[in-house]
């Protein structure tokens, strides 16, 4: 009791706060790679997805971990959160963006491959037509069709009900199964085609590149308004290997192109006289290379070279 006759609580002591940190602290990396990976699906941005899973930390550490009852469902409600804060800005961002956006792309261990569909929700395809979607069409997909959450946990994270979750999943569904890519072909075809596509580009013959490239290919570049890249899209196969043999891979440099895996897919990590000069994430359906992704935004490109979790 106080001196005034009032019944006072006695503040958490250092052992305590560090108990509940180390608490924190362990669910926390648990799900790391988790909640990095829905911040990355929603953001398309490893270094915000970054941004997001610090901001999400320091309000974890702040819970008292005794009213949570599913620590898994409560993070990503949190990431969710916040992640829907940031894409809101990004899209004001990305309206003066110089050229076609294009998501950083990840460095990511072989096994991603091996789950079908981790590795295309990853996908810069993928990507791209998520950032078809608003910002909340968008959390309830990725948090729905891609993590498996039952629909009130949805729910508690974008602050709708139910009912309105249900109603929104179903809109998103229909506009991703509408221009999401469908892809057949085992791992083993998809190997054999990037590695054909390879050769290709290191030699630059025209009909090699031709054989391999489908009629209705895409190519996009990102140079972010630093780096040379194309201001728009290029369609059909002749017009893209004819780009691709007689663009940007012949100037007068000591180049260099090594077999990857981005995003979950092929891809090739590009140097010009030793250092990194751009990432080509490749999209194969069928044996036929059907999009070619390049970023060159030195921006993000600064965490390529080093290996990048995702799960589910």
């Amino acid at each position: 009791m106080s001196e005034s006759g009032e019944r006072t609580t006695d503040a958490p002591g250092p052992l305590d706060r560090a108990d509940r940190v180390d608490s924190a602290t362990e669910a926390f990396v648990a799900h790391r790679n988790l909640l990095f990976t829905v911040a990355y699906e929603m953001l398309g941005s490893a270094a915000d997805a970054e941004d997001i899973l610090q901001e999400t930390w320091l309000r974890w550490v702040d819970v008292d971990l005794g009213t949570v009852r599913e620590e898994r469902a409560y993070l990503v409600r949190i990431v969710t959160r916040q992640a829907l804060d940031r894409l809101r800005a990004l899209g004001r961002r990305k309206e003066s963006y110089v050229g076609p956006w294009l998501p950083e792309p990840l460095l990511t261990a072989p096994d991603v491959a091996e789950d079908v569909e981790l590795a295309d929700s990853v996908s810069m395809a993928m990507l791209l037509v998520l950032e078809t979607l608003q910002p909340i069409e968008r959390a309830v997909f990725v948090l729905r069709e891609v993590f498996d959450l039952d629909y009130d946990e949805i729910a508690e994270a974008v602050d709708k009900s139910p009912a309105a979750v249900r109603q929104i999943a179903y809109r998103a569904r229909a506009h991703v199964a509408a221009r999401r890519p469908r892809g057949t072909g085992s791992p083993a075809e998809h190997r054999a085609a990037l590695q054909a596509f390879q050769r290709a580009v290191e030699t630059g013959e025209l009909q090699s590149l031709l054989d391999i490239l489908a009629p209705d290919v895409v190519a996009l570049s990102d140079g972010g308004g630093v780096k040379h890249a194309l201001l728009r899209p290029i369609v059909g196969a002749g017009n893209v290997a004819r780009l691709l043999a007689v663009g940007w891979w012949k100037r007068d440099a000591e180049r260099s192109v090594e077999l990857v895996q981005i995003n979950g897919g092929p891809g090739l990590l590009v140097r010009v006289n030793g250092e990194i000069d751009g990432v080509l994430a490749v999209r194969v359906e069928n044996g036929y290379v059907t999009g070619a992704y390049h970023v060159r935004n030195p921006e993000k490109l600064s965490r390529i070279e080093q290996q990048t979790a995702v799960s589910r």
